[in-house]
């Protein structure tokens, strides 16, 4: 399988990135285990999560993703085989508040770190902005553990192209690490974001990206098509906005592509995200054998120049 490049670091992983937000939520350990023995089994190597997933599931306190895939590493001691890419700074309790403080990022390391079972985090990401902090003092605690060989590189995460640019230049004057990764929300249907001014940042300072909410939600999967179906899963409530005659359009098209492809409508949509200018992977989760199939099947699901432009077709903004 081909691998690409994450920006200017020495990572290079699969097309296609396992999503962990689903532990401990929708998926437990040993669904978990059984998902991601699937997707390596494929040659597929990159794992994403975050310190406060899943934090919203009754009973958990966040920390529970890392903690599955820690126990996984474990299990199956294949630790080298996979590039690991955790956030933090979101808040890990009610009360808390985003930060990006040295003193949090030097804690909430040691914590991920520990539930991971690992001594270095690959991709180590500032999850959100935090505008209370400067951007010299957040890349200074980063530098600090590169140095220690806590974290071999950083990134963001919901970066604007200013956020961007401005963290960048920080970089620059300072001597500091830079931020080579963006996770910014990016897909078929949601493209406002991403395309224009932080892709053009990207491509030119050669930033790896990596896509979540890749598949909308679940919506470009293409089983919700009605309200009656949001019921169809624990997430479903999260597409609603989806179900309108763009969103439609769109899981039609995904729909005609799949077809011609011999394909899943997800597969598509990873197949189409992949192929965008300055993306280097999508991020996409799974709670089944046969969803992990589809992100299997997009990893090397070269869409032609017709599906391609049908899919943008049905994107475009009704008049």
């Amino acid at each position: 399988m081909q691998k690409r490049r994450l920006g200017r670091t020495d990572l290079s992983i699969a097309p296609v990135v396992f999503g962990g937000n689903v532990f401990g939520w929708t998926a437990d350990a040993k669904t978990a285990f059984d998902l991601l023995d699937r997707f390596v089994g494929a040659g597929l190597d990159a794992i994403d999560t975050a310190d406060v997933y899943a934090k919203w599931a009754p009973g958990n306190v966040g920390g529970e993703s890392e903690t599955i895939i820690g126990a996984w590493l474990k299990a199956r001691g294949n630790r080298n085989d996979v590039t690991i890419v955790t956030k933090v700074g979101s808040p890990m309790t009610d009360s808390a508040k985003r930060d990006l403080s040295p003193a949090y990022i030097e804690q909430a390391v040691e914590a991920s770190l520990k539930r991971l079972g690992v001594e270095t985090i690959d991709l180590y990401l500032s999850h959100w902005p935090d505008d209370s902090v400067p951007h010299a003092e957040t890349l200074g605690a980063y530098q600090r553990l590169i140095a220690k060989g806590k974290i071999r590189w950083c990134g963001a995460s919901n970066f604007s192209a200013a956020q961007l640019s401005a963290a960048l230049e920080a970089s620059r004057g300072q001597g500091l690490p830079r931020y080579e990764v963006l996770q910014p929300e990016y897909n078929l249907y949601d493209r406002s974001g991403f395309e224009g001014a932080l892709r053009d940042l990207c491509v030119a300072e050669e930033i790896g990206v990596i896509t979540y909410y890749s598949l909308a939600k679940g919506f470009l999967a293409g089983k919700y098509r009605t309200p009656a179906d949001l019921g169809q899963s624990p997430r479903g409530g999260r597409v609603r906005d989806y179900l309108n005659p763009r969103g439609l359009r769109i899981v039609d098209a995904l729909a005609s592509v799949a077809a011609r492809n011999g394909a899943k409508s997800a597969a598509v949509a990873l197949a189409w995200l992949i192929a965008q200018r300055g993306v280097t992977a999508p991020i996409a989760s799974a709670t089944t054998p046969a969803q992990v199939d589809s992100l299997i099947r997009a990893a090397t699901l070269a869409l032609s120049a017709d599906d391609l432009a049908a899919l943008d077709s049905a994107a475009a903004p009704t008049a």
